[in-house]
């Protein structure tokens, strides 16, 4: 049985260099190995990345949503297209295509990261932050006095937040690789657990205008700063497999979630495509970005 999903800013960057690693590369038909045979997706309604009835003859699509980019982000340092390392969870082969939203051309050459937490909530290079982005809730009685004076620092971790500071060196589950001449780029990594304040997600950034070097991408500017979501359907379903079965903390849905535009897969929401008998075998997800190259969106 197939199970399928239906419908639902820091200025310019002056200068970006990453460091090169080896990663495995892993083509479309590779990623499909992970999936049960005859799954497939079949989308409902008017398909996305398709032009937007009675639009203006110069808007091909509708530009998918700008979001934070939240507490967890670290310059790229790792080109690759496998991310996983050696994280535990359900297989996802992550299939991104970038397009211009003004020429509805593919964007060729762009720098596409992806950066998510584990199966049990936790963002590598962030260990010490725990499941939930500060290491739990506050400890002792409440306080009984009103507050007073004007509160200080950013939103909690956990939600929009300001950046933090790396903890650590880990890098797991994170990743940047170059778009091809169809404006695609396909990444290896798990399907992502979640943590105090939030629903599963993970975070995407394309950068354009920069140069590809010997030591990786150098310069340009991040022109979306994106997340991508997932249904509450898959998202069940990831919860009665290990390690995610031993998350023990208060899961967020789509609904709930304070981030999620709610406005279908212009927002983020991915297409899936999975076996629900055999969930832990693997699961493709895929999303078309609609992106306005001459602007700087950094979240």
């Amino acid at each position: 049985m197939t199970d399928t999903q239906t419908p639902e800013d820091r200025g310019t960057l002056a200068r970006r260099t990453v460091l090169a690693a080896g990663g495995i590369a892993l083509t479309a038909a590779g990623a499909g190995t992970a999936l049960a045979t005859g799954a497939s997706a079949q989308e409902g309604g008017p398909k996305q990345g398709a032009p937007k009835p009675g639009a203006p003859e110069d808007t091909c699509y509708t530009l998918t949503s700008e979001l934070v980019e939240g507490p967890y982000y670290i310059d790229a340092d790792k080109i690759r297209r496998d991310v996983t390392e050696d994280q535990e969870g359900v297989p996802l082969a992550l299939r991104l295509k970038v397009i211009d939203a003004d020429t509805c051309e593919p964007v060729r050459n762009a720098a596409v990261d992806i950066w998510h937490c584990n199966a049990t909530g936790v963002y590598s290079g962030y260990e010490d932050m725990g499941s939930g982005g500060g290491g739990g809730g506050p400890t002792g009685p409440p306080p009984t006095d009103a507050p007073t004076g004007t509160p200080t620092g950013g939103p909690p971790p956990g939600g929009g937040g300001g950046h933090q500071e790396p903890t650590d060196d880990e890098r797991y589950l994170r990743g940047t690789w170059r778009t091809d001449r169809h404006g695609e780029v396909t990444f290896r990594t798990v399907f992502p657990g979640w943590y105090q304040g939030r629903c599963v997600h993970i975070h995407v950034k394309v950068h354009v205008d920069g140069t590809w070097t010997d030591a990786g991408y150098e310069g340009g500017h991040a022109c979306h700063t994106g997340q991508l979501f997932f249904d509450e359907a898959s998202v069940l379903l990831s919860a009665e497999v290990e390690p995610y079965a031993s998350n023990s903390t208060t899961r967020v849905t789509l609904d709930e979630d304070s981030i999620y535009p709610d406005n279908g897969h212009a927002g983020g929401l991915l297409y899936l495509e999975y076996d629900r008998r055999h969930f832990a075998r693997g699961v493709h997800g895929r999303l078309t970005l609609e992106v306005a190259t001459d602007e700087t969106h950094d979240g």
